[in-house]
């Protein structure tokens, strides 16, 4: 159970996103200091060729299975921009739960268990999964928490783009319950199942998986997570474990999949603009305690449940919410086929300049890091109000092009085409550079 440092075979890297690893002691596996620990959080995974080829696969059989697309171009971009946006963080810091883990470790760590004993490892998995449950149960039952993690429940289809859905400010929050942890297990353990458990969870958002058997009893399924996914009231607050379903099973927030799931916020958002989907609870909660008189109530508003009110328990009620029929229908607004195209292609160009920023991060400055982050936002931004049609679209995607042209010219995003480069250079005046003693060159 166990990432094989070095090891880059197909084979590894598939055992990697399902957690079949041998044992340290019979894998020839080598320990890896803190500081390579950190490279896998703020660097890409290599799964990522598995992640592209599952959802690829997923389409496919999708397409030939029921004989409609498992995903919309609008919903999935959507999804992915988010993923996009959720490791942007990375760019300018370290991953906020491995820094906390090592401050907790070196200063307070009771126990310094062997790196490699296989028991190490098989108690770091259970307590990072026991981990990930109470991470994942907060992040429902408190509303401040809610409003980050509502990012990935946002969708109203679910497919392995569902799973890249992913927020921009819970990581901020959710290294807090790790701590625990930091007292008794290695950091470079700690790194290696943190990123395990969330490969995990790539594969189970999926409608094509029906049911998984015996395994249902014991490990969390694509069965058991569309439950958690659903907007049905008997699917709210349900199934939250991450590789493990037995935390729910013993804690009682376990629900077997029954009517027909229908996915997505209680109250749909109905809309692609990323920066609304990350970050529009946060202003619906400062809103909502506006309309409250007492301190308490306003505090209430942000600690207790999404569903609460005055007068109501700490998690609140589902009688204000909407009744499911089953008959809902995503939003999926129809617009032209050449728009949809210019989309896919201008998206692209955006994912290359992303990659080319993560790749070459360490040797950009800090203002050519924060112009191509800024220009990979306003891409994002952009390119969702095209998906909504909204009337300020075409504005600021004019405006957009002329960032895009410019950067092109100044080497900092590529164009589409190499022979499209020429066009789009810009004259810049020769510097003249001094050596140490004097002479030009």
């Amino acid at each position: 159970m166990l990432w094989f440092v070095g090891t880059n075979s197909s084979a590894a890297l598939l055992r990697r996103m399902f957690v079949i690893h041998s044992l340290p002691k019979h894998c020839g596996f080598r320990p890896v200091t803190v500081e390579q620990t950190s490279q896998i959080t703020r660097h890409e995974s290599p799964a990522t060729p598995f992640f592209i080829g599952l959802m690829v696969l997923e389409m496919v059989v999708g397409l030939l299975k029921t004989g409609s697309p498992v995903l919309t171009i609008s919903d999935g971009l959507t999804s992915v921009s988010c993923g996009m946006i959720s490791r942007i963080p990375l760019l300018f810091m370290r991953s906020c739960e491995l820094t906390a883990y090592v401050f907790v470790w070196d200063r307070y760590h009771l126990l310094e268990l062997p790196w490699d004993s296989a028991w190490t490892w098989w108690l770091t998995f259970v307590g990072v999964d026991f981990c990930y449950y109470w991470v994942h149960r907060i992040a429902h039952e408190v509303s401040i928490v809610w409003a980050a993690h509502q990012v990935h429940h946002s969708s109203e289809y679910f497919n392995l783009t569902t799973a890249l859905r992913q927020s921009l400010t819970q990581q901020f929050t959710s290294w807090i319950f790790y701590m625990p942890l930091a007292l008794i297990a290695p950091p470079t353990v700690f790194a290696v199942h943190i990123q395990l458990n969330l490969l995990y969870q790539f594969w189970i958002h999926t409608e094509l998986i029906r049911d998984l058997g015996p395994l249902e009893w014991v490990f969390n399924t694509p069965k058991h997570h569309r439950v958690h996914h659903g907007r049905n009231e008997y699917c709210i607050d349900k199934n939250y474990g991450g590789i493990l379903i037995i935390w729910d099973r013993i804690f009682g927030t376990f629900a077997e999949e029954a009517d027909k799931v229908v996915f997505g916020l209680v109250f749909p958002i109905n809309t692609f603009e990323i920066l609304y989907v990350q970050l529009h609870y946060y202003l619906y909660l400062w809103r909502r305690s506006n309309t409250f008189k007492t301190i308490g109530d306003k505090l209430s508003t942000f600690f207790k449940g999404p569903s609460w009110s005055p007068g109501k328990l700490r998690l609140g009620d589902h009688v204000d919410n909407p009744e499911v029929t089953g008959q809902e229908v995503p939003h999926d607004p129809s617009w032209p086929l050449p728009l949809q195209l210019y989309v896919v292609i201008h998206f692209l160009l955006a994912l290359g300049t992303y990659h080319d920023l993560f790749e070459n991060k360490m040797m950009l400055s800090q203002l050519t890091v924060l112009g191509m982050t800024c220009y990979v936002l306003l891409t994002l931004t952009s390119l969702g109000l095209i998906m909504d049609q909204r009337p300020t679209a075409a504005f600021l995607e004019m405006l957009r092009c002329v960032v895009m042209v410019t950067m092109q010219g100044y080497g900092c995003a590529k164009p589409l085409l190499s022979s499209l480069a020429g066009p789009t250079e810009v004259r810049r005046p020769a510097a003249r550079f001094q050596s140490n003693n004097g002479d030009g060159w």
